[in-house]
């Protein structure tokens, strides 16, 4: 993605021959929404910003307050590598605003950056960097989705047993021209199961880069008369899609030494927040078939890279410590999941929490006795959004609009 400004994009939309911009947004539950709009038009979007219905939106509004307005970030322009060169497309993410032109309260990117300035104004600074997992499936004569993997390859096998490489590489090629930075890819454990990382970044501009990715990933998917399909668990017995938040906590002042207290705070606070966040970061009820089983925690527990635990510290010097939280699945809102995250580690921090000790052992296969001392998720969606309810710090942190959104 491109950082300009309001009149660097206008200029580069009529240099570039771009004929069309897309606004794109995502509702309450993370599903990317977009209007089109002609480039003539951008100079009002950017003003005036551009009318929808919210009532057909997922968790936004009712037909009696249906009214919202898009003005673009022009921060986020991108130009959207398969369309034509010529005549081409590019697209914005958006800011909600009502009528008035005070914010929306269900717009969750604003929410992110909230949050980010909440971090900010207490002089912290969160990096994070996504794990997202997917599955391609092949389609029937007629173009549509089957249950059929692509391959019956394992984690980190190679071709001609691994047959989605070709397609990681035309995604990690079309997310670099993008100006999103891959750095790894490989076949995970279940069969048709991908991988592909990308490198952190400030919150905002990695749940930015997930949205970004999983376009990407679906389209290219697509290109190859493919399916991709970032649900919890695609495939009753192999191992779900995880979406694995890894995050690092310093001081904002980039040449503050790194704090170990610090870190052990946030990560308190996110332990003992995790279960009645879990309604946000697991939000279908296929998400809890994943729970518990193929290296997906059910737990509270943290441990340095035991991949059985909620919490992973994984091997890093300690300039570049970080957590992993392993719980979400990709079936999440990553502007809200991150958002919760990071409020839930800054409370850790403002009321000096530690964690617990650090288990060792696989909560996965450990003895029911054994497991029994830690607490645990909940077990369905049910349970999930009833422990959210039940929570001051959910209902004292999320807007009242998102709450119910997730809870009603």
């Amino acid at each position: 993605m491109m950082s300009v400004s309001q009149r660097e994009a206008a200029e580069l939309i009529e240099s570039s021959d771009i004929k069309f911009v897309r606004l794109a947004f995502c509702d309450v539950f993370g599903v990317q929404k977009n209007i089109s709009v002609q480039a003539s038009e951008i100079e009002r979007a950017f003003t005036q910003g551009i009318a929808f219905d919210a009532s057909s939106i997922d968790g936004f509004r009712d037909p009696s307050h249906s009214d919202l307005f898009l003005f673009p970030d022009p921060a986020t322009m991108t130009l959207l590598p398969w369309r034509p060169s010529r005549g081409g497309v590019a697209r914005f993410f958006c800011e909600i605003r009502n009528p008035d032109g005070t914010p929306f309260s269900a717009d969750c990117r604003r929410y992110l950056a909230d949050t980010e300035r909440l971090l900010a104004a207490h002089g912290l600074r969160c990096d994070i960097g996504a794990e997202c997992e997917f599955y391609l499936f092949k389609l029937d004569e007629h173009g549509n989705p089957t249950d059929t993997p692509l391959d019956r390859a394992g984690y980190f096998d190679i071709a001609p047993a691994d047959c989605g490489e070709n397609v990681r590489r035309e995604i990690c090629q079309t997310l670099e021209t993008m100006g999103i930075q891959p750095e790894r890819s490989h076949h995970e454990q279940g069969p048709g199961q991908n991988e592909i990382d990308f490198r952190y970044s400030s919150a905002l501009s990695a749940a930015d880069h997930v949205v970004t990715f999983k376009q990407v990933v679906s389209t290219v998917a697509a290109r190859n008369g493919l399916w991709a399909s970032f649900a919890p668990k695609p495939i009753e017995n192999e191992a779900g899609n995880g979406f694995h938040i890894n995050c690092s906590i310093a001081k904002a002042d980039i040449r503050a030494d790194v704090n170990e207290s610090l870190f052990q705070a946030f990560m308190a606070g996110v332990l003992a927040h995790t279960p009645e966040m879990t309604a946000v970061l697991n939000p279908l009820e296929s998400s809890y078939a994943r729970l518990g089983r193929d290296k997906a925690p059910n737990r509270v527990s943290w441990s340095p890279s035991n991949r059985s635990q909620l919490i992973r510290i994984p091997a890093a010097d300690i300039s570049h410590q970080r957590m992993e939280l392993r719980s979400p699945d990709a079936s999440c809102n990553p502007y809200l999941a991150f958002a919760l995250v990071m409020r839930a580690g800054l409370d850790g921090i403002l009321r000096g929490l530690t964690p617990p000790p650090s288990c060792n052992v696989n909560l996965l296969d450990a003895p029911a006795e054994i497991a029994a001392q830690y607490a645990a998720l909940p077990e369905n969606l049910a349970a999930a959004r009833k422990m959210m309810v039940e929570s001051a710090f959910m209902r004292e942190t999320l807007p009242a609009h998102l709450f119910a959104a997730y809870t009603e």
